[in-house]
């Protein structure tokens, strides 16, 4: 075919890895124009370089995969530009969440600032009724899929008649990796049971001691809470006794990102 050249070439050209354009292909981003039946090698016409070229610039904006096909796939230029003004409002809470870091870290310097700033404390915990929607997520999606979530929690309460018994909270099973999914629990809890569905379950999550902080500011920026956490379970004897879970004790539609209050609750052994 004429009209084609080799994958070694293509990538080349495109300045992507050979195992990248793999691995767009098996995620339908970028599909050779022709697979030879016998070998299985892929051929790619240079004038789809420029999608190339497309991708290689929002991977580089750390644009999510997901989004990248979405601004690719788009049946018209309106649906592209929502997709990419999403990933720069993205890209800016970064950038300002970058800058409260600088700052953080010119405190540090002129020691007007601790370096773990936040208070752990012991407390007793009850367990507690909820209804639970297991998923998982990934770092880039975390913020979208716990929203969606609690959309959907809340939704399936009001249609319910019930009333929550406390803020919304999240169970992380797993530390995130970029590499796989993270799998973790959205929870609403509740005084009485409510109907359950395919995906929203009831259950009741474990009691027990908890080593705890409160983080101040956006979610983004746990970190370290965690490792403050972390830092005073081992410093204090204690062992880890489960999955930590996050308290969210304001609305983030009622105040302002700076003023978000999260508890992180750590059961301890």
């Amino acid at each position: 075919m004429p009209d084609v050249v080799p994958i070694g070439r293509f990538s080349e050209m495109c300045r992507l890895s050979i195992k990248a354009l793999r691995h767009y292909d098996d995620l339908g981003l970028l599909a050779p124009a022709y697979v030879d039946p016998d070998s299985g090698y892929r051929y790619y016409r240079p004038s789809q370089a420029a999608q190339a070229e497309a991708i290689r610039r929002l991977r580089d904006l750390d644009m999510p995969l997901d989004e990248i096909r979405t601004v690719l796939q788009a049946g018209d230029r309106a649906e592209a530009r929502a997709a990419l003004e999403r990933h720069r409002r993205r890209l800016d809470d970064r950038l300002k969440g970058a800058q409260r870091m600088l700052d953080f870290l010119a405190l540090l310097i002129d020691g007007e600032e601790e370096i773990m700033p936040h208070e752990v404390q012991v407390k007793e915990v009850a367990s507690q009724l909820a209804l639970v929607l297991p998923t998982t997520t990934t770092m880039s999606a975390v913020g979208e899929t716990i929203g969606a979530g609690m959309a959907e929690l809340y939704g399936h309460l009001a249609t319910s008649g019930a009333q929550p018994a406390g803020p919304p909270l999240i169970v992380y099973h797993d530390t995130f990796d970029e590499e796989r999914e993270t799998a973790i629990e959205i929870c609403a809890p509740i005084a009485e049971p409510v109907a359950e569905t395919g995906r929203l379950k009831v259950a009741e999550l474990p009691g027990g001691s908890m080593a705890f902080t409160v983080h101040r500011g956006p979610y983004r920026e746990v970190g370290p809470a965690y490792q403050a956490l972390s830092a005073w379970i081992a410093e204090h004897g204690h062992d880890m006794a489960g999955p930590p879970r996050e308290i969210y004790l304001n609305d983030p539609g009622h105040v302002a990102e700076t003023e978000l209050l999260t508890e992180i609750d750590w059961p301890i052994a």
